[in-house]
């Protein structure tokens, strides 16, 4: 049985180089791309990644006198297929900036100061239903370094793994209602639409605990014509 890639979606998925973000054409080819057929290695594997790599558990808001400096917030997600079909037993890594825009990697040394009680990255597992829930702190909106001096608003980024290396979903999560992303040149690389808003998740009331926390609830959806859009 052989794995059929889908054609990249130009509509639904961002453009490749997005005017003003610098980074993105170094992450594209710039000449035509080469068909060939996928070989053992680009069909096999990651088996059973949750077994080669540590898990990290749902909590990185930390409690008490380690509680991250921010608004807590509990994110619940499910993964999803192309049929609407939970896809569980996958890995999910996680990765945010801290509540001031500041992220814990020696490439950023932005303004904002560092939180000694959060480190901002998780690794999960989704369970039957596809679920999986991130007790955490709302990140902050940051600078990004180019000439005209654009913001990024707050963002949670999503890797999923799937059963084949060819098979890997890295993608972000927005908030409802942040001014910042009606002018976000990496949200707003997705042409269409309904694709952006597959992107923003949705608030919900809490009920019970986390009495404490904003929740929010959102669908990644791996394949189809409801996927979620890639990126960077």
């Amino acid at each position: 049985m052989h794995t059929v890639i889908a054609p990249r979606d130009e509509r639904t998925q961002p453009f490749r180089v997005v005017p003003g973000y610098p980074q993105t054409p170094w992450r594209n080819p710039k000449e035509p791309l080469v068909r060939r057929p996928p070989t053992l290695s680009e069909l096999t594997g990651p088996l059973e990644v949750a077994k080669r790599v540590k898990l990290l558990g749902g909590d990185i808001a930390g409690h008490g006198d380690r509680q991250a400096i921010g608004q807590l917030v509990h994110l619940k997600l499910r993964v999803l297929d192309e049929d609407g079909a939970p896809v569980g037993g996958t890995v999910v890594e996680v990765w945010q900036a801290n509540g001031a825009g500041r992220y814990i990697h020696p490439n950023d040394d932005d303004h904002a100061p560092v939180d000694a009680n959060f480190y901002g990255a998780a690794r999960l597992l989704t369970d039957e239903s596809g679920s999986f829930e991130l007790r955490t702190v709302k990140p902050g909106a940051y600078p990004v370094p180019t000439k005209d001096g654009w913001w990024r608003p707050p963002h949670v980024h999503f890797s999923i793994f799937g059963r084949v290396w060819l098979s890997r979903l890295v993608t972000q999560m927005y908030f409802p209602g942040e001014p910042l992303n009606g002018q976000d040149r990496i949200l707003n690389a997705v042409p269409d639409a309904q694709a952006r808003e597959r992107l923003i998740a949705r608030m919900v009331p809490p009920t019970g605990n986390p009495y404490n926390a904003l929740v929010f609830e959102h669908q990644i959806v791996l394949r189809g014509r409801q996927a979620t859009p890639a990126q960077p």
